[in-house]
């Protein structure tokens, strides 16, 4: 694990090849272990190290074969680079670096042998002789790579910040308008012009500054299978398994983030399994607030693992560090505000672990959103009287807003007002930030394409949606920032390759029944924990935004999103965010899941594009 940076100049030698500095600099809290670089006339490839496996110097990136010929830096980890050693076992290899394994495998097969890497990663390659440069990430975009063209030359980093240099930055009002509706740009768009993110499950390949795109995974290429449930039960429990087991390798001390959902908790049981006799650690986040602490449930699943069980109490002065420290430090927005807590976890397990399993890619893959019962729930509710309907919205109108976590009669008026959308409409509108089409001044190109009917694999539609957005553009940045930000590395066995094409092939019955969401994955965790924690509904890393944008935040919500401010940036209708925010403090409605967009948007503009 490391923040891997560089250039390339494809036209001559380097410009500013004294910028290494800052950009190793601006990633050190990625890798604060070693500093490491390789450079030329014209190339330049940096790592900064995070000592994960093979601690020792000769497992320092970037690796270099024995006749100079390629340079690779890769942040992340290659979970079968065991076999990789194996196949090319006349290498000379110098360390035990799970990394260094990709080197024989492009000397051998190019920019094919990427297809063959099992883990998650973000990997650069100079090719010195044919003056190549590959940048590449795993499938599911678990690990960031981020690029841009300066002149003739190609830049690129882990994160954005070592990207930029004074007046290079201006943003992108295509990445805004996908900001506002769905909460995140979209691959490959940033929140700046010019700078871009390089697709996950996809290699691309310089041989000057205009790249020629590898798409290596296709996840909708994947055919439905015929599994009964029993075969699915076991083959599910036999993948899961040997996913926890590959990726607990490593030379320091593992934990599991446990939120108290069956999923991290299944984790949890396996890695624990899988580790004996060494400790597994667990940690769980909870808030003072009351309706948002579930620190019990995470509790009780440490204590049927007999992990060393850490938990960190979240009030509104934790919450507010949390937040100055992620805007000062990520140079993106990021609008999901379970940043905040997920840094403040990660800053803790960080003292006393080097690696953490999380449950991300498990919703996604199994099931798992309240949105996905939603859908199949439409067509009976379209025909229920146009009277009755009407009656029925009425009365939930007039029910007390809450400002608690994720409330029933939140997603009923969510669901009634948005139930005569087409499905992709339907599903952003539910799902995305619930900001209104207008508020964007002078409106903004819309890439969004969004149909208005219904199919037969409309569930597998969507899943598949939110598989290649919401997890890799909003999901995965904010746990990779959060706990990079501490130097921790963070690893997803749910997104594991075996186990997401598996998943992505069952049929849509064993993961959606009736009302039961991840209904396989349900079936497997009860064998191995209470059905209390099993069945207990859906609730995510809630934080208390709405409590918050009128008490502790309240004097920073009006200076962010004040009229003269936002008539003076000119990006946002000023009055229908102001709108919003009366109401929102009215008790009329409850508008953190829009607001919260905003301030977060409005504090990394300030924060960064002045940079």
């Amino acid at each position: 694990m490391c923040g891997v940076y560089g250039m390339v100049n494809f036209a001559g030698p380097l410009r500013s090849p004294d910028h290494r500095f800052a950009m190793g600099e601006r990633l050190r809290h990625r890798g604060p272990d070693d500093t490491g670089y390789r450079m030329a006339h014209d190339a330049l490839v940096g790592a900064e190290r995070l000592r994960i496996r093979d601690p020792r110097p000769r497992g320092a990136q970037p690796f270099v074969d024995p006749d100079d010929r390629i340079w690779v830096a890769c942040n992340g980890a290659v979970y079968n680079d065991g076999a990789v050693r194996r196949r090319y076992a006349d290498y000379p290899f110098r360390s035990t670096s799970d990394i260094e394994s990709i080197v024989p495998l492009y000397l051998d097969l190019g920019v094919e042998g990427v297809a063959e890497l099992d883990g998650m990663f973000a990997l650069a390659i100079w090719d010195t002789r044919r003056k190549r440069l590959i940048l590449t990430r795993d499938r599911a975009g678990e690990k960031p790579l981020f690029w841009r063209v300066t002149g003739h030359e190609v830049w690129f980093a882990s994160e954005i910040q070592a990207l930029l240099t004074p007046g290079s930055v201006a943003l992108d009002r295509s990445a805004l308008a996908d900001y506002v509706r769905l909460g995140y740009p979209r691959e490959p768009r940033t929140m700046l012009r010019g700078i871009e993110k390089v697709p996950s499950g996809t290699a691309l390949v310089f041989e000057s500054p205009t790249p020629t795109a590898h798409r290596f995974w296709h996840p909708e290429a994947v055919p439905e299978t015929e599994i009964q449930a029993a075969a699915a039960q076991s083959e599910l429990e036999r993948l899961l398994r040997a996913a926890v087991t590959t990726q607990i390798a490593a030379d320091v001390p593992i934990g599991v983030l446990t939120s108290g959902g069956v999923d991290s908790a299944l984790l949890a049981v396996l890695a624990a399994r899988a580790l004996e006799p060494r400790p597994l650690h667990t940690f769980a986040v909870g808030f003072t607030a009351a309706g948002y602490d579930e620190r019990h449930t995470a509790a009780a699943v440490a204590g049927i693992v007999r992990s060393s069980h850490v938990s960190v109490s979240v009030d509104d002065t934790a919450l507010q560090a949390a937040l100055d420290v992620v805007t000062d430090r990520v140079a993106e927005p990021i609008a999901d505000p379970a940043i905040l807590p997920s840094y403040l976890l990660a800053r803790e397990a960080r003292r006393h672990v080097g690696v953490v399993l999380s449950g991300e890619g498990a919703d996604e893959l199994f099931g798992g959103y309240p949105t996905y019962i939603g859908h199949r729930l439409v067509p009976a509710y379209r025909r229920v009287p146009t009277g009755v309907r009407a009656a029925f919205e009425a009365l939930l109108r007039a029910l007390p807003v809450s400002h608690g976590k994720v409330t029933l009669d939140f997603l009923l008026r969510r669901f009634t007002a948005h139930a005569q959308e087409g499905l992709l409409q339907r599903h952003v509108s539910w799902f995305g930030t619930g900001l209104p089409a207008d508020l964007l001044s002078g409106g903004a190109p819309d890439s969004l394409q969004l149909d208005h009917g219904e199919a037969e694999d409309s569930l597998r539609r969507i899943m598949l949606f939110d598989y290649r957005t919401y997890l890799p553009d909003n999901l995965l940045p904010k746990v990779d920032r959060a706990t990079m930000l501490v130097g921790l590395e963070a690893r997803a066995p749910y997104l594991d390759r075996d186990l997401t094409t598996f998943a992505l092939g069952l049929p849509m019955v064993l993961k959606v029944r009736g009302l039961e969401t991840k209904w396989l994955l349900k079936r497997l965790a009860r064998r191995v924990l209470p059905a209390g924690i099993v069945q207990q509904r859906k609730r995510g890393l809630s934080v208390p935004i709405a409590s918050w944008i009128n008490g502790g935040l309240r004097s920073e919500v009006d200076r962010l999103l004040a009229l003269q401010r936002l008539e003076a940036a000119g990006l946002f209708e000023p009055l229908r965010v102001r709108q919003l925010l009366t109401e929102h403090r009215a008790g009329h409605a409850n508008h953190a899941r829009a607001l919260w967009p905003l301030v977060m948007f409005e504090r990394w503009r300030e924060r960064w594009m002045g940079v």
